[in-house]
């Protein structure tokens, strides 16, 4: 699995990193900064959870295979 942010789209509220700060770091704006970041088998549940979590649903997560 790999997260996709859409830039144009997060705004900095930052609730993907404070419900999963094991798989969301921001940028020194508060903006997400994981865009492309491969996700550990281990971390998928809390990576579904951080996208939920983001209000204006920035976040998309790829499945390997599309």
């Amino acid at each position: 699995m790999r997260i996709e942010v859409d830039a144009a789209r997060c705004t900095g509220h930052a609730m993907c990193a404070a419900r999963s700060p094991a798989v969301y770091a921001l940028d020194e704006l508060g903006f997400c900064s994981v865009h492309g970041a491969e996700v550990p088998a281990e971390l998928e549940r809390a990576a579904r959870e951080g996208a939920k979590a983001c209000p204006e649903q920035a976040i998309r997560l790829i499945w390997a295979g599309g």
